[in-house]
């Protein structure tokens, strides 16, 4: 597999995670490109889209946490990275939506009453959600540690 397609499955890969295809191929170029960063105008010459897609693309990592903007001294241009430790973050982030799910069932478990299929389903999706919240940043943790032995 070529680069290329590396970035080309990026692309679809954070498509269906609800990024745009463009931030998704953007996020494979850093990730598998020889330069650690690049500027805004490279970014869109080395994917082949129009500057306006990739201001839209930029824009959209940069709120997501996923890349950092900044100006290299002197620079007359902003340069993109991948944030630091954006995986890690990223994940961390994740801990937010466990506790919207488990505050779903919760609601949903009021809704449905004395209902034991309906109550079991909604039990399930609430015990997987707090199980997850407990064991999750325990498991980030661990990873934090591993991490800084490599």
């Amino acid at each position: 597999m070529s680069v290329d397609e590396f970035v080309e499955s990026a692309g679809l890969f954070y498509e269906r995670l609800g990024l745009s295809r463009t931030s998704g191929r953007v996020m494979g170029w850093l990730l598998a490109a020889e330069a650690d960063s690049a500027d805004a105008p490279e970014l869109a010459e080395a994917l082949g889209v129009a500057k306006s897609s990739m201001s839209v693309a930029l824009r959209q990592l940069e709120q997501a946490g996923l890349i950092e903007r900044f100006r290299v001294r002197g620079g007359r241009r902003d340069r993109y990275r991948l944030a630091e430790d954006v995986f890690l973050r990223a994940f961390r982030a994740k801990l937010a939506e466990f506790e919207g799910f488990r505050a779903l069932a919760e609601q949903g478990l009021r809704a449905v009453g004395d209902d034991p299929a309906r109550r079991r389903r909604l039990e399930l999706m609430r015990d997987m959600y707090a199980f997850m919240m407990d064991r999750f940043p325990r498991l980030l943790d661990e990873w934090d540690a591993l991490k800084e032995r490599r």
